[in-house]
């Protein structure tokens, strides 16, 4: 269905392809899982088999795609509209209409599908993705999480035959995620439909994939079956890793695999000791609770917070306190309100009722809102979903010395802060030619420059590998270890997991849940992480807490 021979894409300007020497095949009926680090060139794959390379980005193409056996070199993106449908990795950029329904229509409006038939596949799509209760919705008023369902809606009524998404589950909540991929997975089973599926959050979707292609750094790319590449690629879920240390072959790449072989790596830690096959010691302690010591400084004090758009209700009396030292993840379904209490906590979203305070330094600094810009942000920092709210300037080192400037930092601050979190990105790069990861991360390199003392963040994982995760969560601790406070919206349980002392839960609008990440976590059948799930009923979080645990091959 999709054939790559021998292809090379190189940008204009770029010293170095984005892609070089490329032959793969995606059959008919295949889901293909698209991996690799942030910037190896997933997009570029994908972009070129929907003939956006070079039709629209320019460069040079060499080699050949063939989608159903049409060449893309001479065939225009709108010549491949009949059979390819394409979900971007912001789907918000996609939207032409006004409405949920009318945006599920639009596809099929220009292909000239009779109307009957179009109110039924409406209705089969409305159903299949749990949007029926937001059909008469403003796209503008969505989460992000539900435009992304939208955005998916919107090309399945229009019935490809090939299906390209760009990190399709990137803002959608566990439960939701699940949703979407069993319901591609079932297209593809019934229908035949072919599925090209770049995506960092691996975990979510390794199981479904069929053949995975692995985007290597130097742009060359290896496909094959997923537990065999898996096991030597350069990135991997947390399910990989543990059967990467405990010497699991082949690799199990589900969650119910993985708790058959895990069998005797629990067994060990039941006896506590040594004496299994595979070798286990106890785990180490978990770390202490918050309240098992006299209390940190409150940075941020929220007092019955309500947030109102529209007839919408988004937050309902939400009462918080962000303490010094303390990584906080909020966390709760697409549409909860995350995001309408990250920006009424950093002032700049609207609040029909309640109080915000922030600390100073030695003093009460007061109300974030009622701030100039530039003091707010010295004590209040966020970093948006959307991180080209943020960027305008034609270049990254631009909008790195604009962030110097702004931050009355000294020359050279939000560069060095962005080579620690996106070393790939090039100071001449348009901040528009980044991936997503690269923005967020500039973007979070310029708030940073503030040393604002709360760091709010929303969905800050979005387009990062499992890397930068890491390289991302240092930086969020060494800023709490400092004496900050951070609060991140995220549906990343497993970046939760790995940096969060504490969960902070909502359910339409109102705090359900606010106590430690490990008690919360594990208690959540929809929340936890991979290895919680595989080593359930030990209160294990990551594969770095089993690590002092297993001695492979010993």
């Amino acid at each position: 269905m999709i054939r790559f021979e021998h292809v090379g894409v190189t940008y204009p300007g770029s010293e170095r392809p984005a892609l070089r020497a490329v032959d793969v095949t995606v059959e008919e009926g295949a889901l293909a899982l698209v991996v690799g680090p942030t910037g190896s060139g997933k997009s570029t794959l994908l972009r070129a088999a929907t003939g956006l390379v070079p039709h629209f980005t320019g460069g040079l193409l060499t080699g050949r795609v063939l989608v159903e056996g049409r060449d893309t070199r001479t065939h225009l993106p709108r010549d491949l509209a009949d059979v390819v449908g394409v979900v971007v990795q912001d789907p918000a950029r996609g939207f032409v209409t006004d409405t949920v329904e009318e945006e599920l229509a639009y596809a099929m409006e220009q292909l000239a599908v009779p109307a009957t038939v179009m109110r039924t596949r409406v209705e089969e799509v409305l159903d299949l993705l749990g949007l029926a209760s937001l059909r008469r919705r403003a796209l503008g008023d969505l989460s992000g999480g539900e435009q992304q369902r939208v955005a998916i809606g919107a090309v399945l009524t229009a019935r490809p035959r090939v299906l390209v998404l760009d990190e399709p589950t990137s803002a959608l909540d566990p439960g939701a995620a699940e949703d979407v991929l069993a319901a591609l997975t079932r297209l593809v089973h019934d229908l035949g439909l072919t599925v090209l599926l770049a995506e960092h959050r691996l975990e979510r979707v390794v199981q479904h994939a069929d053949t995975v292609l692995h985007v290597r750094a130097d742009g060359t790319v290896q496909q094959g079956d997923p537990d065999e590449v898996l096991a030597v690629a350069s990135v991997a879920p947390p399910i990989v890793e543990l059967g990467r240390l405990a010497g699991w072959s082949p690799l199990p790449l589900s969650v119910r695999d993985a708790r058959r072989r895990a069998r005797g790596l629990r067994e060990g830690l039941d006896a506590g000791g040594g004496s299994s096959p595979t070798h286990v010691r106890s785990l180490p302690a978990p770390p202490a609770h918050a309240g098992d010591h006299a209390a940190p400084a409150a940075l941020l004090r929220a007092d019955d917070v309500h947030v109102q758009h529209g007839r919408v209700a988004a937050v309902r009396g939400v009462s918080l306190e962000l303490h010094a030292g303390e990584v906080t993840a909020l966390m709760g379904r697409n549409g909860a309100g995350k995001s309408s209490l990250l920006w009424a906590l950093q002032g700049s979203g609207p609040r029909r009722r309640g109080t915000v305070r922030v600390a100073g330094r030695g003093e009460v600094a007061g109300d974030p809102s009622t701030m100039a810009p530039a003091e707010a942000r010295r004590h209040v920092g966020l970093v948006p979903q959307d991180p080209d709210a943020l960027l305008y300037l034609e270049s990254v080192a631009a909008e790195c010395a604009a962030g110097d400037r702004q931050a009355g930092a000294p020359a050279g601050t939000t560069a060095r802060l962005l080579r620690g979190l996106v070393p790939e990105a090039a100071p001449d790069q348009d901040p528009r030619d980044l991936s997503e990861g690269q923005r967020l991360g500039l973007v979070l390199a310029i708030q940073l420059a503030a040393q604002p003392r709360v760091l709010l963040l929303d969905e800050p994982t979005r387009g990062l590998d499992y890397g930068a995760k890491r390289r991302l969560a240092s930086h969020l601790v060494a800023h709490a270890r400092a004496g900050g406070a951070v609060l991140l919206s995220t549906h990343d349980v497993e970046f939760v997991a790995v940096c969060a002392e504490r969960v902070v839960l909502l359910a339409e609008g109102e705090l359900v849940a606010d106590g430690a990440a490990r008690d919360v976590l594990v208690a959540s059948p929809t929340f936890a992480p991979q290895v919680a799930r595989i080593m359930h009923p030990h209160p294990v979080l990551t594969v770095d807490e089993l690590r002092p645990s297993l001695e492979v091959g010993a």
